[in-house]
């Protein structure tokens, strides 16, 4: 059986619209059991940590996983794997084993190291 993964379009900074954190394809496609992995740029210099969300249909967006995003990190949470290469502005979120249930939409987000009010 098919599963299709879908990536919103880009995601905005809050605090600048110069900016972005975005996907590196807008849908991926993969068999059950299969691995796959969802990746996004960012342009941001130094976020606090890089967040993942899955979004079901008709269903608000859920948390799922995150990374720190000032270095090279790596987090484990059940089937997911989240990486981030700082050097190149990528985050990876790596689905151990696809199931049907994981056919959603998906959102990365950046948090910035700027604080205050936007």
């Amino acid at each position: 059986m098919l599963i299709c993964v879908l990536y919103p379009e880009e995601e905005l900074n809050r605090e600048s619209f110069q900016d972005e954190i975005k996907p590196t394809e807008n849908e991926v496609r993969a068999l059950e059991s299969q691995k796959i992995t969802l990746s996004c740029n960012y342009t941001f210099d130094s976020p606090n940590n890089l967040q993942w969300y899955r979004q079901y249909p008709r269903s608000k967006p859920e948390f799922i996983i995150l990374t720190l995003g000032t270095t090279d990190s790596e987090n484990t949470e059940g089937r997911f794997n989240v990486t981030n290469k700082k050097e190149s502005k990528q985050v990876h979120l790596e689905l151990s084993s696809a199931e049907v249930t994981d056919s959603a939409l998906y959102y990365c987000a950046l948090q910035p190291t700027v604080t205050g009010n936007p």
